[in-house]
């Protein structure tokens, strides 16, 4: 009978290690969820400071460089902690969207056009939703 119950003892112990990993596993890909999605959701402020940025650039003309500023900052934090190709494709093509404005401000154009910004931002708010 006293074997009987350790091998059950036994038994419940592997199930319960068994049925711990997968939830540890799953608890870390639901942080870096979390942590992409609460970073493209400082990018979609950032994003939506830039726009206004842009429309008061005649009155504050370094308001635009530090939306841009912030949102790379941003993606700086999302590249770093996802393995993910499709976010990292995102954060790519929302990096060359703030650089192609970027390098318009700095060409003269006050009022560059900013939806590739909105558009890539989307994109990443996409790919990061769990």
């Amino acid at each position: 009978m006293a074997a009987r119950h350790r091998r059950r003892t036994a038994a419940f112990a592997v199930a319960a290690v068994l049925v711990a990993v997968p939830a540890v596993v799953g608890c870390d890909a639901v942080n870096k969820a979390l942590d992409c999605v609460q970073t493209a959701d400082a990018i979609a402020d950032s994003v939506t400071d830039l726009q206004q940025a842009v429309e008061n650039a005649a009155n504050d003309p370094g308001q635009t460089d530090d939306s841009l500023d912030a949102i790379e900052k941003n993606l700086d934090k999302i590249g770093d902690k996802t393995d993910d190709a499709d976010v990292n494709k995102a954060v790519d093509d929302l990096r060359d969207a703030v650089s192609n404005v970027r390098e318009a401000v700095r060409d003269g154009d006050s009022t560059p056009d900013v939806s590739p910004v909105t558009d890539a931002a989307g994109e990443l708010t996409k790919v990061c939703t769990p």
